[in-house]
Formats: structure tokens, sequence, C-alpha cells
């Protein structure tokens, strides 16, 4: 038992974050209650579920916007110190969005608000995600 206990509990979580773009081309972050920095939509993978449902679900939680289509795959992150909170794997997607902004998860999202590209926060932004946006932005596909 003590084997499976730690086979289980010692291994990083897998998530998703979504780079959403709305059809004027503007990007959607969202302001996190934990840390109060700017960061993209997205987290952990639940059980049964796959990584489009994921992004998907997390998308329409966090920000009130529909999915509509999945981009490009930006990358693979998995360093063990990009979440301060635990190691995770996240995989981060391109994905056209639509609808209006309203926060469900509460409890996770203080603020969504969209940029145009020159308007980003991207010093200080939460986790990894300015890495992420980084590559995006050069048009990479990334294992980091």
């Amino acid at each position: 038992m003590r084997t499976l206990l730690g086979l289980l509990l010692r291994r990083p979580i897998v998530g998703a974050s979504v780079i959403p773009l709305l059809p004027d081309g503007r990007i959607v972050l969202i302001r996190r209650r934990d840390s109060g920095l700017w960061g993209l939509p997205g987290g952990i993978v639940d059980w049964d579920e796959d990584i489009a449902t994921a992004a998907k679900r997390e998308l329409a939680e966090e920000t009130g916007l529909q999915l509509t289509a999945v981009g490009r795959l930006v990358g693979v992150y998995s360093g063990a110190s990009r979440d301060p909170r635990f190691h995770s794997v996240c995989i981060a997607l391109e994905a056209r969005v639509e609808g209006s902004f309203q926060i469900f998860d509460q409890a996770e999202v203080l603020e969504v608000k969209a940029f145009h590209i020159y308007e980003l926060p991207t010093a200080g932004l939460a986790h990894d995600h300015a890495q992420q946006l980084e590559d995006y932005f050069a048009g990479k596909t990334v294992l980091a």
C-alpha cells in the first residue's frame, strides 16, 4: 500500500493552459486570486478527461468564453519549478474563442481581460506563462 501511495502521490499533475484568441486578435488573460498575477486560463485535467476537454472546461469556468477551435500545440512544459504549488506538467494550446466574459470560478479568478499583443503584461505573469506566450509568438512548439 505504501508503494502504491508513493507512485500515485509523487507524480506530476497534468494540466492545460489556453492561449485564447478572440476574433479581433486580442488575447484573454485572467487575474489569479491566489497571487493577484495575470495568467493564461487553464487548470488540472480531471480524471477521465482528455486535454482538449479540460481546456474547454477550464476556459469556460474561468472566463465564460466558449472554445470554438483548438489551434496549434504551443508546448509541453514540465519543469519542476514552473508552478510554485506543486510539480505539474502543462500542455499549452492555442484556441479560438468567442462569447462574453463571465467568471464562474470566483474562488480562483479575480478578473478577466482581453489584451492587444502590445498591451500584454508579460512581466510578472503567473507560473511560466510569459515563456508560453513568448514561444507562441515565436511560432515554436516546445518540449520544456
